[in-house]
């Protein structure tokens, strides 16, 4: 655990029922003049945009909306929309979407300048200044970019995803309103549900946790353990929801005080190579990870049963063994899938993800259990 550690956060958070509301005032507080609406035409298409877009109008702020982002984006397809946003010349940004349209959002908040672009941030992440501020809207619970600092974009060069990570772009505000979620489909829910679970279980048990973090970290893991059954099975069950948004959110707090680990590590060379939605490379990997790491975090994950579940388990082993057996039971509940196969990931591709997932260094530091390149192996051959 650090025995160093600070606490980021976005300045304001609104949520609850009608929190969209407050889009328009703080438009107005702000002064905008120009605002540049962030999306993707999934949101577009499912209706969802038009419940902050009310909000917008009434404000009768000028906009431009935009949607020409794909999921999953390369850096130069987020770069296009940051140059789009450059040219529109807004002084305000507007994210209503999941992770990838609430990162390039990101980006642009901090890229209204000809100084550099995405690509020289892969590189120095902390040259990057905030040049507009941002509010964002989830329209999952998952992700946590409404909270993070971090921008993850795809480099196929690399054929990985990297993340770009500079407080700069933590946001200014966020909203959390379930009705962004509530018909959201049940795959989505499920597998942006496991990310934010992930978050939880990782930042809890990183190298890098410490009190700050621990609080979000036991907490998120706490609401999504006792919701996300009901959240993605009820389209109706508007508690469950709002509490698996707020549990998102949590699980963005804690990655921003401490940091995932080796299921976010091995899962970004599935996401960069055969485009594996980001929640379902990690709730494939989430369980063997778990496992392997298990001789190391097993007072870690006994506490964490404890606080969660409180079942009848006795000893440290048996609630060890007991949480890890709720992961594996959830992921199979929601009907993710726990291996490559139907994603036709050849077994001739097990060195290069081995040697794709071992330069997530950033990540792997962060694990209490040292993966090696061996363990890599292992672990990839268990879902293959």
């Amino acid at each position: 655990m650090l025995t160093k550690y600070d606490l980021k956060m976005p300045r304001v958070v609104f949520s609850g029922e009608g929190a969209l509301g407050n889009i328009g005032t703080l438009l107005t507080e702000n002064g905008v003049k120009k605002l540049a609406v962030f999306t993707d035409k999934g949101i577009e298409g499912a209706g969802l945009l038009e419940f902050p877009m009310a909000e917008v109008r009434k404000s009768g702020v000028e906009h431009v909306i935009l949607d020409d982002l794909p999921p999953e984006p390369t850096y130069e397809q987020a770069q296009k929309l940051v140059d789009q946003c450059k040219a529109a010349r807004a002084d305000f940004i507007l994210a209503v979407g999941g992770g990838s349209v609430m990162d390039t959002a990101k980006l642009a908040s901090v890229l209204m300048t000809d100084e550099y672009g995405i690509k020289e941030l892969l590189d120095t992440p902390g040259r990057a200044r905030k040049c507009v501020k941002t509010i964002m809207v989830p329209t999952t619970a998952g992700t946590g970019a409404e909270a993070t600092p971090n921008a993850i974009v795809a480099v196929p060069e690399k054929q990985l995803k990297v993340g770009i990570v500079n407080t700069e772009m933590i946001a200014d505000y966020v909203i959390l309103d379930a009705v962004m979620i509530k018909k959201l489909p049940r795959k989505i829910a499920a597998a942006t549900g496991i990310d934010a679970l992930a978050h939880c279980i990782e930042c809890f048990t990183s190298n890098k946790a410490n009190p700050f973090s621990d609080i979000f970290a036991l907490e998120g893991l706490d609401l999504i353990l006792n919701n996300i059954v009901p959240a993605c099975d009820d389209s109706e069950a508007m508690d469950a929801k709002q509490k698996m948004q707020i549990a998102s959110f949590y699980g963005g707090v804690a990655i921003t005080a401490s940091g995932t680990t080796a299921v976010h590590a091995l899962s970004y060379p599935l996401g960069g190579k055969y485009h594996i939605a980001h929640g379902v490379s990690n709730a494939i990997l989430l369980v063997p990870v778990m496992k392997f790491n298990e001789p190391d975090c097993r007072e870690l994950f006994a506490a964490a049963y404890d606080r969660c579940l409180k079942g009848s388990a006795g000893t440290t082993e048996e609630k060890s063994a007991a949480l890890i057996a709720r992961l594996d039971e959830i992921v199979k509940h929601l009907d993710i899938p726990t291996s490559l196969q139907s994603f036709g990931v050849p077994k001739e591709d097990l060195d290069s993800l081995v040697s794709a997932g071992m330069e997530v260094t950033r990540l792997l530091v962060n694990n209490r259990r040292k993966v090696t390149p061996e363990d890599a192996r292992k672990l990839y051959q268990e879902i293959m």
